[in-house]
């Protein structure tokens, strides 16, 4: 079969989430429906990319925030996890699998991108390795049932990059924000605690470990809340917290940065919604992974 015919599977069901659709879908609309609206319709959310058991919850609460009504296409920024990358990437395959149902992707944008000179593609190894997107396709298929087989995503796989690459790509992606049907996607945990992360900051002051960890974590949410890019680069500079998908988290900001200062009268909110700990740490021999939930608004 040709690289553009291939699909990437479902790699990760089965273990990291259930691959029984029906029991995912229950568990989905229970989620769904204990989370509450708060701040939409969404433009972007960022949200959690673990273990369902572990962040499915807090997940719910960004996508709460989508109305699948206006949306066309989304865009689906993951932190690269197993590759080494500088750049970013976009999928070489035409479907994405989901115990739910499949979903196209959007070769037109893609080719557009390409155009750019800025993207590499995946290979399918890579694909499917990536937990980063794979977390979110089922949130995505689910909050877009009644939109079935009338969106497209987009996948994009984001390296290390470097503040200089954070500013390019989000300057070029801010078009696609700002256009109409467009959603963004922002995968990101936030601390990932302990030493077999080999990261033990502890500020004594704010108590226990696990509120040490919050206190942290609430200070970068509170910063990125601003749309500040360079604001929430010194922030990592300063505490090197673990946030995963601070990469993508920058390039979203980015965009929003180009938008604020492109487009005149257009009033933006980025929200945080909801936080959470897989465990609360007590003693230097505990680790933990936080997770966070935001969505973002234009007017």
């Amino acid at each position: 079969m040709s690289r553009n015919g291939r699909m990437r599977k479902a790699s990760h069901a089965g273990s990291w989430y259930t691959n029984s659709g029906s029991e995912l879908n229950a568990q989905l609309e229970g989620w769904l429906r204990r989370a509450s609206e708060s701040l939409k319709p969404a433009k972007a959310i960022i949200a959690p990319h673990a273990g369902y058991s572990f962040c499915g919850a807090c997940g719910a609460y960004a996508y709460r925030q989508v109305d699948p009504n206006v949306v066309k296409r989304i865009f689906i920024l993951g932190p690269s996890h197993h590759v080494r990358m500088t750049n970013c990437a976009l999928t070489g395959t035409d479907t994405y699998e989901t115990p739910l149902y499949n979903l196209t992707i959007d070769k037109e944008v893609c080719s557009e991108l390409y155009s750019k000179g800025a993207f590499d593609t995946m290979s399918l190894g890579t694909d499917e390795d990536e937990h980063s997107i794979e977390m979110h396709l089922p949130y995505v298929a689910k909050v877009m049932e009644s939109r079935r087989g009338q969106f497209t995503i987009v996948p994009i796989l984001v390296g290390s990059l470097s503040p200089a690459n954070e500013a390019k790509y989000g300057k070029l992606l801010s078009g696609y924000l700002k256009e109409p049907g467009n959603l963004f996607v922002i995968s990101s945990d936030f601390c990932h605690w302990g030493r077999r992360f080999g990261y033990t900051h502890y500020d004594k002051s704010c108590g226990k470990i696990w509120q040490s960890i919050e206190s942290l974590d609430k200070m970068g949410m509170n910063i990125i809340e601003t749309m500040d890019p360079p604001a929430f680069t010194e922030y990592l500079k300063t505490f090197q917290n673990t946030i995963c998908g601070r990469h993508p988290i920058s390039v979203l900001l980015n965009a929003i940065a180009h938008l604020r200062s492109t487009s005149n009268g257009v009033r933006m909110e980025l929200k945080f919604l909801k936080y959470a700990q897989s465990s609360h740490c007590e003693t230097s021999s505990d680790s933990s992974v936080s997770y966070a939930s935001a969505s973002f608004v234009m007017y």
